[in-house]
């Protein structure tokens, strides 16, 4: 049943002292940090944060209650509201005063609902009556007034990521007033109204700050709107109403650590807040929201189920998509919390702002000599990903598992779709490509170190209908990695060129793991299919095939791949030092060899001469020292290619027992390849056909740099004695040419064939210097 839940808690939650009558805990959005106040901070304050280096303990004195506490970024300046009209601040700078010093709401009449940090030193004071941004100076131990804005304010919300806050506003709320701040500035952006499902009379605050909340979802920031309807028979569900805050590429807020490029959102009237998706929920009751992974996780507390949605997954563009949930309604998986580390408590966790409305409902705290429940009461969401359990004293952070995606997502093409979208995707995705019938590529190693089971695989051996399902999907996954190599093309040709002129710096694009290429594909997924014995050959030759199309299709060259020889010298000695640096072609090679294997070589041949297999060396490379030995071994021309990449240079060659036309298919594509002279004349002289290699290497204009010893002991090794001696005439005359004597200099290593040459024909057949 756990292969079911795919949503999980994190395994290492952040733990912090539980909520109780003497210690009050808040939740910083901004800074992720969880602030356990006892007696108003007389008897401490104890901050927890993602990690060790966030976590911060302090006292201070009992000035009355704390309604809210946070700090600034890096955690210099701390700010807690005690009153409704004033928010106290202490440096913890090194060398600064400790003293606190305190500030006032400018608006007389005005009540503070909250504060948030822009930046280090700057602060926003959100009231009642509009909002205040100030700038403060810590030495100096006060604020000064940047600007401010009068408004009507029923509450708000902040987005860390983006510096934008959202104030409600009117007397029904549905009208939100966005603001961004950046560098010092503040930026009044157009307001939008919320389209609410029944206008009340007369009219009241009907919109709640526990249906809205703001996240970036693929980089684009969304103002989520959870739209109740009412309990009737004929009710639609609920819904969340995705409104997109339009935004333009800038260097965003500074101070912000948790995205790499952040964004400024537009100041225009045509960046106005648009709907643009609708997420169906089909039922009703109370919800939460979170967002992993750039999903958007719905948390139905009576079902006591999750939801997951992805924008991305929709049908054509059109002015507002309907989403359905992209799996069935599952339960995040139960987390059991030791018995001895449980407490009792009744306080539910308090935001650090007074108003805080948690996204679950109120109720009993969870049982304490019980594991917590899935979707308690108790339970507080907040964005992206965390939930908290103040009367257990815990934080996690929210997790999809993508193992179990693959059972419940049956459509292969929507499943590669959803899966290329998520961060730790690579070995899930080539484990839905592999085989099932063998075990070890069944069992996957997850990042967290888990091992999981996949069981439905894409290339299964069942092969009717599914040749279409492996297409498409090789399609998605080549995509993928053409945009990723288009993009490292640019990057490159930047580079090279230099910086341009009044642009920034070009960023090396991130491979993610979205990126699956050709040696992912053949070491994990083709390499073990082409083993399946339950599975025809044709089937496997149609799904190399068909990954090889893909890949012309993108205009990706099929990947030529430089290593090492890791067999033992001594078992094949008739190998010099060079073949230890070899090319291998990965998928032509997958291919040869199951044609091999069937004796299809009159398919290998149409593949050749027709250009589906494209011309490469590392298909018709050898000598003939390499297939002599392979010939006089009397070994199986089939067992050749299997010998691993010790004989890869020979592939084509070593078929000619076999299959004769191999050796001229062989030296066609060398011919066509034009770079492959010396290649050409290792395969004629390893056909003894030394005059033909001489020839052709004269035709190609290389005879005066051609190694004159390798002719020679091709031509002796044949012992015809007339062809000895027109192979040593012909390079006495090429000396004569070029240096006015026809006799071999000492580098050419060619004393023992001119000795041989004088013992066949006397000293007397030597050429002079002075015969032309």
């Amino acid at each position: 049943m756990a292969e079911e839940h795919y949503l999980e808690l994190s395994e290492n939650p952040v733990q912090f002292e539980h909520a109780s009558s003497v210690n009050n805990v808040f939740f910083d959005e901004a800074n992720k940090q969880v602030f356990a106040v006892r007696s108003g901070g007389a008897t401490g304050v104890v901050v927890k944060g993602p990690d060790d280096k966030s976590s911060v303990a302090f006292r201070m004195d009992d000035k009355g209650e704390v309604k809210c506490i946070k700090f600034s970024i890096g955690n210099k300046i701390l700010a807690v509201q005690r009153t409704s009209k004033s928010v106290d601040f202490i440096n913890f700078i090194p060398d600064y005063p400790h003293t606190e010093f305190t500030q006032e709401c400018k608006t007389k009449n005005a009540s503070v609902l909250g504060f948030c940090w822009t930046s280090w030193n700057e602060i926003v004071f959100i009231t009642d009556q509009g909002i205040e941004f100030y700038q403060v100076f810590p030495d100096k131990r006060s604020l000064k007034l940047l600007k401010s804005q009068s408004i009507n304010v029923n509450w708000y919300q902040y987005c860390p990521e983006t510096a934008v806050i959202l104030l409600s506003t009117t007397v029904q709320g549905n009208v939100l007033q966005p603001f961004a701040f950046r560098n010092g500035t503040m930026t009044k952006m157009t307001k939008f109204e919320i389209e609410l499902p029944v206008v009340p009379k007369p009219a009241k605050l009907t919109l709640s700050e526990r249906d809205i909340a703001m996240a970036t979802i693929y980089g684009q920031v969304y103002v989520m709107y959870l739209k109740h309807h009412s309990r009737t028979a004929n009710s639609p569900g609920a819904e969340v109403v995705l409104y997109h805050l339009s935004r333009t590429p800038g260097p965003g807020p500074a101070w912000f650590r948790h995205r790499p490029v952040p964004l400024v959102l537009l100041r225009s009237r045509e960046g106005a807040c648009k709907k643009s998706h609708i997420l169906k929920l089909n039922t009703t009751g109370k919800f939460a929201l979170n967002i992993v992974d750039n999903l958007i996780v719905v948390h139905h507390q009576s079902s006591q189920t999750s939801l997951i949605f992805d924008i991305r997954l929709k049908e054509p563009d059109c002015a507002v998509n309907t989403h359905q949930p992209v799996l069935p309604a599952r339960s995040i998986h139960p987390y059991r919390i030791p018995l001895s580390g449980t407490r009792p408590g009744q306080n539910r966790p308090r935001s650090p702002r007074s108003n805080l409305t948690p996204s679950v409902s109120a109720g009993p705290a969870a049982v304490p000599t019980q594991p917590p429940v899935p979707y308690s009461s108790s339970w507080s969401v907040f964005q992206p990903d965390i939930i908290i359990s103040a009367s257990e004293g815990y934080l996690w952070y929210l997790q999809v598992r993508l193992p179990p995606t693959v059972h419940l997502l049956q459509d292969k093409g929507k499943l590669m779709d959803f899966l290329l979208r998520r961060r730790d995707c690579k070995m899930v995705i080539l484990s839905v490509c592999s085989q099932s019938a063998c075990p070890s590529c069944r069992r996957l190693h997850l990042p967290s170190g888990k091992l999981t089971t996949v069981s439905v695989p894409v290339l299964d051996g069942q092969e009717k209908g599914s040749l279409p399902v492996v297409a498409t999907v090789f399609d998605k996954l080549n995509q993928v990695y053409k945009e990723y190599l288009e993009a490292e093309q640019s990057y490159t040709a930047a580079m090279e060129s230099g910086p341009s002129r009044g642009g920034g710096a070009q960023k090396r694009p991130v491979r993610t793991q979205a990126v699956i290429d050709q040696s992912d594909m053949y070491t994990h997924v083709l390499s073990a299919f082409t083993e399946m014995k339950d599975v025809s050959h044709k089937f496997i030759i149609a799904v190399l095939m068909e990954y090889i199309r893909s890949l012309n299709q993108n205009q990706i060259t099929v990947q030529v791949k430089r290593g090492r020889v890791s067999a033992p010298a001594s078992r094949f000695p008739i190998f010099d030092a060079a073949v230890s640096d070899w090319l291998q072609h990965y998928l032509y090679e997958l291919v040869i060899k199951t044609l091999v294997q069937n004796n299809l070589f009159y398919m290998l041949h149409q593949f050749l001469q027709y250009h589906v297999l494209s011309d490469s060396k590392p298909l018709v490379r050898t000598s003939a020292r390499r297939w002599q030995h392979h010939a006089e071994g009397g070994s199986d021309p089939t067992q050749l290619v299997l010998f691993g990449s010790v004989f890869q240079a020979c592939l084509l060659l070593s078929l000619e027992s076999t299959y004769p036309p191999a050796h001229q298919l062989s030296l066609d594509m060398l011919k066509r390849l034009s770079t492959a002279n010396d290649e050409i004349v290792e395969v004629l002289l390893s056909k003894q056909q030394v005059l033909g290699a001489l020839r052709f290497i004269r035709s190609v204009g290389g005879h005066d740099n051609v190694s004159a010893r390798k002719f020679l002991d091709a031509a002796r090794q044949t012992g015809d004695q007339m062809l000895f001696y027109t192979v040593f005439r012909s390079f006495q005359q090429r000396n004569q040419r070029l240096r006015g004597n026809p006799s071999f200099n000492p580098g050419e290593h060619c004393e023992e064939h001119v000795a041989h040459f004088k013992q066949l024909f006397g000293e007397q057949a030597l050429m002079k210097p002075s015969t032309v």
